[in-house]
């Protein structure tokens, strides 16, 4: 009996709900999606697109999607149009100049962008890949600010949500395990915070933060306007989670494990973040899937009033915005609506696609089936 016991071979929840997740197609392509758009907006700089900040006025105005890397040019001395091959001009740079140059392309990389974009010239020199998405009323390439905007919708999805994550996490379940007058105070006040109008919050805090004095001191801090909508964006997003968290721990808290960590006299925080808590985190990261594109959503609604990333800085909402402005009568420029609003369709779909997989696979009643 012992060897035939030996010989069996356990699952854990997370085994097993790996093992159902891999065999939801529609979930593992969203995943690799989500992998694939993650690796690409962190390694932007390495990839060798134009410069998402240059403008050309006079020979790139709305161009449509275009498959060749040449551009009409004006001849200084000719004065006449000829094709030039699209191209940063960096390679024969050096020094100050290289900087100068960097930052007019750029505007202030970071040092790890610096080091990507030494490779890339290293890789592909100066060459550009052509404007398959176009340009846009400043002559600025699409494809290469749909990559970059990337970047800060990405980012300001995970951050905002990482913030709402651990405030509501904490509150739900202090409030849960708490229980009595502590959980009725708790909850009372997010059921206070409920009947506030979320997006008139929001717009307020930040309309307020981005006031030229408050600016000016948050600046000196090193806090910059899309900081802010880091902390404003989570910091009132985290009500539901902590209606979930709660509800979560108070099924779990007269459990035997917890009782028998009260008794080697475990503190009632440590059996709240150690006990507890890794107990719901299957829930918790479905409800996660489920906030990343509600944030990216709603940083998009922000920076399509102008409240959310200012220029030089762009993301899926900023194009979004500069797309519908476009929009006449007289003339229609189709890519600069069609693209920013696939590439926002597809990654949030994805999200979507990915948390209903994982609410299938993280369910422990469908363990081992």
């Amino acid at each position: 009996m012992y060897y035939e016991a030996k010989s069996i071979r356990g699952i854990s929840l997370w085994q097993d709900a790996w093992r159902r997740l891999r065999r939801d197609w529609v979930s593992m392509t969203a995943l690799t999606f989500l992998i694939l758009l993650a690796l690409a907006a962190i390694f932007t700089p390495l990839i060798p697109l134009q410069s998402p900040i240059q403008m050309d006025l006079a020979n790139r105005l709305g161009l449509p999607p275009q498959w060749h890397s040449t551009t009409l040019k004006t001849n200084e001395e000719t004065g006449e149009k000829e094709l030039v091959p699209v191209s940063l001009h960096l390679v024969d740079l050096e020094g100050d100049e290289f900087k100068r140059r960097v930052d007019q392309l750029w505007a202030q990389p970071s040092g790890f962008d610096i080091m990507l974009l030494n490779a890339r010239l290293a890789i592909f020199g100066d060459y550009c890949i052509p404007s398959i998405c176009g340009t846009d009323l400043l002559g600025r390439d699409l494809l290469s600010r749909l990559f970059h905007g990337a970047r800060v919708s990405l980012i300001v999805g995970l951050v905002a949500t990482l913030v709402s994550l651990i405030i509501g996490v904490s509150y739900g379940a202090i409030a849960g395990y708490a229980g009595g007058l502590v959980d009725d105070l708790m909850m009372r006040v997010v059921d206070i915070m409920y009947s506030v109008p979320f997006i008139f919050l929001v717009l307020f805090l930040i309309t307020i933060l981005s006031e030229d004095s408050v600016k000016a001191q948050l600046e000196q801090y090193g806090i910059s306007r899309i900081i802010i909508l880091y902390i404003v964006i989570g910091a009132v997003y985290w009500l539901t989670m902590a209606r979930v968290v709660r509800g979560q721990i108070m099924s779990l808290k007269n459990e035997q494990f917890v009782d028998a960590a009260r008794t080697i006299g475990a503190s009632g925080l440590r059996i709240v973040f150690l006990h507890l808590v890794p107990n719901v985190m299957s829930i918790v990261i479905v409800y996660l899937t489920l906030t990343i594109p509600a944030v990216m959503l709603f940083e998009a609604f922000l920076s399509f009033l102008g409240l959310g990333v200012e220029a030089p800085a762009v993301s899926w909402g900023v194009l979004a915005e500069e797309g519908q402005r476009v929009i006449t009568p007289v003339k229609i420029y189709w890519w600069l609506v069609v693209f920013p609003a696939l590439a926002l369709a597809a990654t949030l779909y994805s999200l979507n696609f990915l948390g209903d997989g994982l609410r299938d696979a993280l369910d422990p009643r469908m363990k081992n089936r």
